[in-house]
């Protein structure tokens, strides 16, 4: 945790990893209802997907971004098989 465990670019850039969390609403309105997950940003100025820092423990992007989604929205996400 923290800016110390964070991994970091060439260029001294902190890398990121987010995603768009989503499901298919069965019944919903509409063929092939759909939701999104956002979340209120830190900064207040409104919604935006869960993202965050890429961690040294984390060997691949996509273990960030299913911490962060967690850590933020407290739900759990499978990475789709098509990705």
């Amino acid at each position: 945790m923290g800016r110390a465990n964070q991994r970091y670019g060439d260029g001294g850039e902190r890398l990121v990893a987010g995603c768009i969390p989503y499901r298919n609403v069965p019944g919903g309105v509409g063929a092939g209802s759909w939701e999104v997950l956002v979340v209120t940003s830190s900064s207040g100025k409104g919604w935006v997907f869960p993202k965050g820092g890429w961690e040294l423990d984390e060997a691949v992007p996509s273990e960030a971004a299913r911490r962060e989604v967690l850590e933020e929205a407290g739900v759990q996400v499978r990475r789709h098989p098509s990705s």
